[in-house]
């Protein structure tokens, strides 16, 4: 193999992990944690979160927020009831795992191309109300 050629591979390994680095800097963002919550807390949206939550996230996390069992392939949905939680408990961290899903495994997956923005944010609402009642 000449120079050229170990030099040509090199920097294609080196700009792929340059990209590689970008996607995994932008699901980990530490600016999601200060990311603020435009759609207000009211009765309406948080029954429209609890609406989509049952739809799209019940499966998993349970119908009232406390976890699931897992299976042989994905493990146990956390419960949502706590305030502290692994990936980051701010309603912004809430919205970017819900958007972006969780890396490295992505057992929670993630929702952008089922879930408008504000719709995240009403299930951010209705899990918020979860831990008030």
């Amino acid at each position: 193999m000449g120079h050229a050629h170990v030099f040509r591979l090199t920097m294609i390994v080196a700009g792929a992990l340059t990209i590689a680095g970008a996607i995994a800097a932008a699901q980990t963002s530490p600016d999601a944690a200060t990311l603020k919550n435009p759609v207000a807390s009211t009765p309406e949206s948080i029954a429209a979160g609890q609406q989509l939550y049952l739809r799209h996230c019940a499966s998993c996390h349970g119908r009232t927020g406390q976890g699931g069992p897992g299976n042989d392939l994905i493990p146990a949905a956390p419960s949502l009831l706590g305030d502290k939680w692994d990936h980051g408990s701010s309603d912004g961290a809430i919205f970017s795992n819900i958007k972006n899903g969780v890396a490295p495994d992505f057992n929670m997956v993630p929702f952008k191309d089922k879930l408008k923005d504000d719709e995240i944010w009403t299930i951010v609402n209705y899990i918020r109300s979860l831990g008030k009642k």
